[in-house]
């Protein structure tokens, strides 16, 4: 979410340009620009300023052309219906949860009872949303002012006012006794791009670990690089990706959880796999007739190997997540693939066999190889009616070229 270290300042909007142009964006005025501007092309934008200056105030027109910016970028996050209605920040577009994973998480409180959350670091409120939508009362904290007046207005544009409190406070100093469950969104970018250490979070992995702890159920919210042994044993870890993407990690703790347990969860589907404790590394050997992509999920928590066994498979390298086994095998957490050809890494060779093959479309996959697929691509000068897919990988620590195409 969009949060800022400092200080929870006493001056009103009045002294802040940032806070003084959102609050004008509210008035009237501010709402008729931006329903005019929901479909503008930003292409445009030069000409479309000139001319709602000649009706508006420039500062206004500047704030409202930005806002419609935003707004667009959101809507992969948060679908057209509610981010032309919202309101957000660069940086709330940028790390607010996405609407599918925020809407499962509610949903794991929700499986537990819960009916009201300390939502800390709340940022523009995307998660705060999702667990008033399940019914959850929830106090949304940022320490930002601009950030929080921003919560507020989208819980007043979704509908959400009764069920959302939204405070202007250091997270630090929140009493969250009376709260079934606490939510931490710790601050992961900072003046110079991504957070990368969990103690540099604002607030540090440590405080909200704490902070956790104390709480009947809490859950936080972190990198999904995050090294494993940052997470403490208390902890139930969880990797979710969204159509294949890995969006975040989540550490749950309290009961109904399993600590020490790793777990990937896929969306839209939902399927979710989990293992009490990572198993032994699992067996390498040739590849087989059949190749399987674990999901991005899959092998941030470090479940690959429950998949191997699952299949009766094995690694086709020891430092890469690519599985292989010679009788096919379903699963929503692979995608498969029959493979026809491996190849010694020689891109004349390639070249060849696609144009004796007349591919004309091909999607390359890479694993352990600094080759470009666009690069490759290009250099191909693919022509034909054919398809295949081609994998640059290690097998057995020498670089290869898999070609196959999908299974089903």
């Amino acid at each position: 979410m969009d949060r800022v270290n400092a200080t929870t300042p006493s001056a009103s909007s009045a002294d802040d340009p940032a806070r003084a142009a959102f609050a004008a964006l509210r008035t009237p005025e501010g709402a008729q620009l931006l329903a005019e501007l929901r479909d503008h092309d930003p292409a445009d934008e030069l000409a479309t300023a000139t001319r709602l200056r000649r009706a508006h105030p420039a500062e206004l027109v500047s704030a409202a052309l930005g806002q419609a910016r935003l707004r667009q970028r959101a809507v992969a996050k948060f679908g057209a219906e509610d981010a032309y209605r919202m309101y957000f920040t660069p940086n709330g577009v940028e790390q607010a949860t996405r609407t599918s994973v925020a809407a499962h998480r509610a949903a794991r409180f929700t499986g537990l009872g819960v009916r009201s959350v300390a939502d800390l670091c709340c940022g523009i409120g995307g998660d705060a949303i999702a667990l008033a939508r399940a019914g959850i009362s929830v106090l949304a904290v940022d320490r930002d002012p601009l950030t929080a007046e921003v919560a507020r207005a989208n819980a007043e544009a979704l509908g959400l006012a009764d069920l959302i409190e939204v405070r202007c406070a250091d997270v630090t100093e929140i009493d969250t006794a009376p709260y079934d469950a606490v939510f931490v969104d710790p601050a992961r970018r900072g003046g110079r791009g991504r957070i990368f250490d969990p103690e540099a979070y604002s607030p540090p992995l440590s405080w909200a670990t704490a902070a956790a702890l104390k709480a009947p159920t809490a859950a936080l919210k972190i990198a999904p690089g995050v090294p494993h042994e940052a997470i403490g044993p208390e902890a139930e870890a969880e990797w979710i990706s969204d159509g294949g993407d890995v969006k975040e990690a989540v550490l749950w703790y309290g009961e109904g959880f399993a600590p020490g347990a790793f777990r990937a969860t896929l969306l839209p589907s939902g399927a979710t796999l989990s293992a009490p404790a990572p198993l032994p590394a699992p067996p390498v050997g040739p590849v087989g007739r059949y190749l399987y992509e674990p999901d991005g999920a899959v092998i941030r928590a470090h479940l690959v190997a429950d998949l191997v066994e699952r299949c009766g498979g094995r690694l086709v390298d020891e430092t890469i997540a690519y599985i292989t086994s010679d009788e096919p095998y379903s699963s929503p957490y692979v995608a498969g693939y029959e493979i026809t050809d491996e190849l010694p890494f020689n891109m004349k060779r390639l070249k060849a066999l696609l144009r004796e093959r007349r591919v004309g479309v091909l999607t390359v996959k890479k694993r352990g190889s600094a080759v470009e697929p666009e690069e490759l691509r290009r250099r191909m000068k693919l022509s034909g009616p054919g398809s295949a897919t081609v994998f640059l990988t290690r097998v057995a620590g020498a670089p290869t070229m898999l070609i196959g195409h999908p299974l089903g």
